[in-house]
């Protein structure tokens, strides 16, 4: 069994799949010996998915001074560090949240040392690996081996090797001139499954699944054209996926991969450029690239290698983290995680590429609109802030200092009874949500300010939701260690928020009794009366979709198919086509 860990130290940092890192968190909760000593169990879990980069396509490199690698050793070695260590020290080894690990810091320390810091860790947050029992001691003898060689590089991804992926399955001019079939589609779910490679799409009136569309490897985000017709679906290894939600039963028109490793993908959105182009973002290589938007046609490759802010270091693996389009100029904002910086790309003109590079802070991450929509608010989760770009002046608004690793995802809209217009996010490591002003024009003094911080349930938290039409706001907990945590999720009365939260059992309404059952994402159906859960399972066990009646908070219905694998991240297809959160 293998572990995830996230490690902000000075040493080696290893990452694996969640649903084991789970395993180790809950068992560091049970008295058992640490794992990872001087880490809460909440925060052990983040950061849940291996680089998906194949050891075979990273060359070995040797270094004659360096302790000597069997052919099968680098092999071994590669793909513990692509598996475990890269997501936080980097691909290339150069540092990323965690401190770099290249050859001139390691052989100075030589193999004993290495070995012993693998072996048994350190209380500012390297892991026991060897007496853990989750590396053997010939593979932290390799690895210690491993990290004073040259770290071996991925190829690059560039127009060739995209050209060579893409794939137009059904060309626009032989897609339907209408919609095919009687789904109401604006309140459609895509449904990602997570293990399987493929999504799920939920007739939210029925609940029935009407298609099941293999895609890329654990789908990342969905996210649909600005005419509600197209999904756009990106898996952690970087192929986009277009689907015609017009067709009999929707399916793939076209396909690319835009690298090995990726998260992000949106499309245009600015009056008169709707759907005429589509982005997606990299982690490797890193960069951005500009597609046709009806057939994913790559036009343009944009490196986003460069120097990080405040320091001004050259960095040389800065990964797109999230990517928005913008509704107020025709610019897609495009949010790089190492050197935090925050791109507004005007697609006007890709032959004379215009971009305004505005300097945030580092290790930006996921973050949504306020909402007026002129306003992006995005977690830097590492550094403990929210950027916020004013995207009508293209400028930094704010920089707000809130609790420990925000993870909004889209983060959650609503009027504080006190405050007036907030935007809220969950932290990964405390239990904190940090409710933000986010009206400068009628309530300037609360503007760019936490001007309150609600408690949940504890650590672990992924998303936050509320919709316009609902006084609640909902909080998960899916990373928490504690069972009963992460198996519930926190509801809080907008209009009393005061009064702290109501739980709601949401496995336990599931009827799932085996598993961990972690209860991830609340999605609002286009009408705002539902609210969605994904109780995710493992990929051999069963899971389940929760539905909650908002006005009553009692359960509505249950999802349960087969097809269901690891389901987690759920997009209603009219909330987001309009950003509405």
């Amino acid at each position: 069994m293998r572990t995830m860990h996230r490690v902000r130290a000075t040493t080696l940092a290893v990452l694996a799949a969640l649903p084991l890192a789970i395993g180790a968190a809950q068992a560091q909760q049970k008295d058992e010996k640490p794992v990872h000593p001087g880490t809460p169990p909440s925060e052990l879990m983040y950061k849940g998915a291996p680089v998906p980069i194949k050891p075979g396509e990273a060359p070995d490199v040797t270094e004659p001074k360096a302790p000597p690698l069997t052919p099968d050793e680098f092999n071994t070695a590669k793909k513990i560090y692509f598996e475990r260590c890269a997501g936080c020290h980097g691909v290339l080894r150069k540092g990323a949240t965690g401190k770099p690990l290249t050859p001139d810091i390691t052989m100075k320390r030589g193999t004993d040392y290495l070995k012993v810091f693998i072996n048994y860790g350190s209380p500012a947050g390297m892991p026991n690996w060897g007496s853990s029992g989750q590396l053997s001691e010939k593979e932290v003898d390799i690895m210690a081996r491993f990290l004073q060689q040259p770290p071996p590089v991925p190829p690059e991804f560039g127009m060739a090797e995209m050209k060579a992926t893409w794939k137009v399955i059904v060309p626009p001019d032989q897609r339907p001139k209408k919609k095919m079939n009687k789904f109401n589609l604006d309140n459609l779910f895509s449904v990602t499954l997570r293990d399987a490679g493929q999504v799920a799409l939920i007739d939210g009136d029925s609940k029935k699944i009407v298609s099941v569309v293999d895609t890329g490897y654990a789908v990342h985000i969905s996210r649909l054209s600005s005419s509600g017709r197209y999904l756009y679906v990106i898996g952690r290894d970087a192929q986009v996926n277009l689907i015609d939600l017009w067709m009999e039963k929707p399916d793939n028109v076209a396909v690319v991969k835009v690298g090995l490793e990726a998260r992000s993908v949106d499309t245009s959105k600015y009056k008169g450029w709707e759907d005429k182009y589509a982005i997606a973002g990299s982690y490797w290589p890193p960069q951005y690239t500009i597609m046709k938007g009806d057939t994913l046609e790559p036009l343009k490759i944009v490196s986003t290698r460069g120097m990080v802010v405040g320091t001004q270091e050259y960095h040389p693996e800065p990964r797109v983290a999230s990517i928005v389009a913008s509704h107020n100029k025709p610019q897609f904002v495009v949010n790089v995680k190492e050197t935090g910086k925050i791109l507004l790309v005007d697609y006007k003109d890709l032959k004379n590429l215009e971009v305004t590079t505005i300097d945030a802070a580092r290790f930006l991450h996921d973050g949504g609109w306020d909402s007026t929509k002129r306003y992006f608010l995005v977690a830097a989760n590492n550094s403990n802030q929210i950027a916020v770009v004013d995207t009508k002046d293209e400028k930094l608004a704010a920089i707000v200092d809130v609790g420990k690793i925000p993870h909004p995802g889209r983060g959650a809209n609503f009027v504080d009874p006190k405050f007036g217009p907030v935007w809220a996010t969950g932290d990964l490591g405390d239990d904190g949500i940090a409710v933000i002003g986010t009206d400068p024009a009628k309530h300037k003094a609360n503007a760019w300010k936490v001007v309150r911080t609600l408690k949940s349930q504890g650590g672990g938290s992924l998303f936050i939701k509320t919709h316009p039409k609902s006084t609640h706001l909902y909080v998960d907990n899916a990373l928490n260690p504690d069972p009963k945590i992460s198996s519930s999720v926190a509801v809080y009365d907008i209009k009393n928020l005061d009064k702290g939260p109501q739980v709601l059992p949401i496995a336990d309404w599931s009827g799932i009794k085996d598993g961990p059952r972690r209860v991830v994402q609340p999605e609002y159906n286009k009408a705002g009366d539902e609210v969605w859960f994904s109780v995710w399972n493992g990929k051999e066990q069963e899971s389940a979709i929760v539905i909650v009646d908002d006005k009553t908070l009692k359960m509505k219905a249950v999802i349960k198919d087969k097809r269901l694998v690891t389901p987690t991240g759920k997009f209603n297809v009219y909330n987001t086509q309009h950003d509405i959160y």
